[in-house]
């Protein structure tokens, strides 16, 4: 019995030990993936106004705010990668300018720009989401020559003018800028979209310009012309600056209405859509990680 009690008394302890080691070693192994994430450069994530950024940055731990010039940008992690909330403010000016600040001072490595959109696809509704195959500026154009009093008609304003041209001498580039999204960027976006259920995922081209258009002629013209599934007011000029500086860049936009189909404005939107963009920037930072 007492030999029993011995071995018994052994086996308990060693169980102890092994445990103890495993313990130790899963901390370690843990620890060192921690450690990996944070050697990643954070990755951007922008939104014009706070229903498209505040969300986002709420989620985030070991958060610090840095305001330079008229730009907010939230620093911190997310599920331990590093992240980098914007709130770029609206138009083409404001977000082209938040993104060269955040390229110089946090050079990322990569860009999300993301946020709420009108739709010009009737077969798109409200919470439906774009993955941003391209962005197209569809406010640079050439409008037709007319005199005085003969009037004026947007439907006419058919030339593109291209604000990006290969040849800088030509002094009338006439043609539709498109940036496409990266490969890999877009790639993790469709390998997380099935995490959303608020609506359809899709691949689209994303309209930018300093507009609101309410025309329905003019939108379908678009449509029709440029391809696109919706309208907003800053993706095209963020994927034009990421560009020059070669850094990786995808927009990504949630239906918010859509006048072509009758699809009401719902506020709700922008939350739904930073929920989902959280994920595709976690599934994208957890890729790098492997290469």
């Amino acid at each position: 019995m007492q030999f029993k009690s011995v071995l018994a008394i052994a086996t308990f302890s060693v169980c102890i030990m092994l445990s103890a080691c495993n313990n130790e070693g899963s901390s370690a192994v843990t620890q060192n993936n921690q450690d990996q994430k944070l050697k990643l450069q954070p990755i951007v994530i922008q939104g014009a106004l706070p229903i498209e950024s505040e969300r986002m940055a709420s989620k985030l731990d070991q958060v610090s705010i840095e305001t330079i010039g008229g730009w907010k940008f939230w620093k911190g992690t997310y599920h331990g990668y590093p992240m980098i909330i914007s709130k770029t403010r609206m138009g083409m000016s404001n977000s082209a300018a938040a993104t060269a600040i955040a390229i110089e001072r946090y050079k990322p490595i990569a860009i999300i720009n993301q946020g709420t959109s009108g739709g010009h696809d009737p077969k798109l509704n409200v919470y439906d989401i774009i993955l941003g195959k391209y962005a197209a500026n569809i406010g640079a154009f050439k409008t037709p020559s007319k005199a005085v009093g003969v009037g004026s008609n947007s439907l006419e304003w058919v030339e593109a003018f291209d604000v990006l041209p290969e040849d800088e001498t030509d002094p009338e580039p006439i043609a539709i800028r498109k940036f496409e999204a990266d490969s890999k960027l877009l790639a993790a976006a469709h390998r997380t979209q099935h995490l959303y259920q608020k609506g359809k995922v899709v691949e689209g081209t994303i309209g930018s310009a300093d507009v609101w258009n309410n025309e329905l002629d003019r939108i379908h013209f678009f449509y029709q012309n440029y391809g696109t599934s919706v309208e907003e007011m800053e993706a095209a000029s963020v994927a034009q600056i990421a560009s020059q500086f070669n850094v990786p860049f995808i927009g990504i936009r949630v239906v918010s209405n859509n006048i072509t189909n009758g699809g009401k404005y719902d506020a709700g939107t922008g939350e739904a859509c930073q929920d989902f963009v959280l994920e595709v920037a976690e599934q994208y930072m957890s890729e790098q990680l492997k290469d």
